[in-house]
């Protein structure tokens, strides 16, 4: 099978960098366009990122010749790539007026940027909980007078600490009334150059600005329906948040405690909600997709763990890692979740969303 050529916007940056990467020896998918700012244009991939290379291993060699184009202008794209991977750096509004601009052109866009994240007819995935999601793109091409351009995003990447236990749940029938979450998040988190080391070492910053409200929301636009060409939010759970930056370099950790809404006697049990995560796989894991983790949630027993550095990695950092599962005083349990946030969270959680769309003919 001959691969399908694909474009990254913004990939000098570091989410653009880490799809170049992990893009490398994809077996559905080839980087045959790079773009970027003007001031990156028109230099070879290596030379635009000579001495900000970040994911600690050689530039592939078949991107590193590879002329970076203006992504200001998507006409520039055509006939290079079937479609492209959005890690756009710009303002909210740049974005999601270019984004447009490159889906008018026919090409579909697969982005990480959060300014279509709240478009009504813009599926937001996660694969495992809301593949069912894509088919709002039919209606957003009718919308919009598409042919055969669309645009599909990916949450924010603190989301996928907790968003498949959450939803693994329920799914098994034990709906989540109320539930209130810390992140602790990576400094990777923040991009390149990110947040400046002295604010960062012996230190905690208990503030990022806008995460609190995408934590607390996007949750239930990816557990809505669809209904009359958009997706509808859900009216729970209730999530209250606190997100915090922590000196990590790779790896967002979440402390969650939830309620269910069920009366006590039909509450799950730790060792039910234990089979429950454990046993859970769902459309990427059925359609073996490249990219999916054959177990995407994973827990452990051990009293100090999970932790970024020793887990962050496991199912090649596409899953889910829990620990620390017990009863709550004040709710019903408690947890401690960590994910990847630049793989999961970010260019690999794009690329399996990309596998989704071409399993399902999309890019047909």
């Amino acid at each position: 099978m001959s691969k399908i050529p694909v474009g990254v916007l913004g990939a000098t940056g570091m989410v653009g960098q880490r799809y170049i990467k992990l893009l490398e020896d994809h077996p559905w998918f080839e980087v045959t366009y790079v773009a970027a700012s003007p001031r990156s244009a028109g230099k070879p991939y290596s030379e635009a990122v000579a001495n900000r290379w970040l994911i600690g291993a050689d530039i592939p060699a078949a991107v590193a010749g590879l002329i970076v184009q203006d992504a200001n202008d998507e006409k520039l794209a055509l006939g290079k790539c079937r479609f492209v991977f959005s890690a756009l750096e710009m303002g909210k509004n740049e974005i999601k007026a270019l984004e447009e601009r490159y889906a008018a052109e026919g090409i579909p866009v697969v982005s990480n940027a959060s300014a279509n994240r709240w478009t009504e007819d813009v599926p937001m995935l996660i694969p495992e909980i809301n593949s069912d999601h894509i088919d709002v793109i039919k209606d957003q091409r009718l919308h919009h007078g598409w042919k055969e351009g669309f645009i599909a995003v990916k949450p924010n990447c603190s989301l996928q600490t907790y968003m498949m236990p959450l939803y693994a749940l329920i799914k098994a029938g034990y709906p989540v009334k109320r539930m209130i979450v810390t992140t602790l998040q990576a400094v990777s988190g923040a991009g390149y150059p990110g947040v400046p080391s002295f604010d960062m070492i012996d230190n905690i910053v208990p503030y990022i600005s806008g995460e609190e409200e995408k934590t607390e929301r996007e949750c239930l636009k990816i557990l809505g329906s669809l209904s009359d060409g958009k997706i509808v939010n859900a009216a729970f759970p209730l999530v209250s948040s606190t997100c915090t930056r922590v000196a990590v370099v790779d790896g967002h950790t979440a402390t969650v405690s939830l309620e269910f809404d069920l009366p006590e006697a039909k509450k799950p049990s730790l060792a039910e909600i234990e089979r429950v995560w454990t046993s859970f796989v769902s459309v990427p894991q059925e359609l073996k997709l490249p990219s999916a983790p054959e177990h995407p949630i994973v827990v452990r027993h051990e009293e100090n763990r999970p932790q970024p550095r020793r887990d962050r990695e496991t199912e090649k950092g596409m899953a889910c890692v829990i620990g620390r599962l017990r009863k709550c005083n004040v709710f019903d349990v408690k947890f401690v979740a960590l994910s990847h946030n630049t793989k999961r969270g970010a260019a690999l959680g794009g690329i399996l969303n990309a596998e989704l769309l071409k399993a399902k003919g999309y890019f047909d």
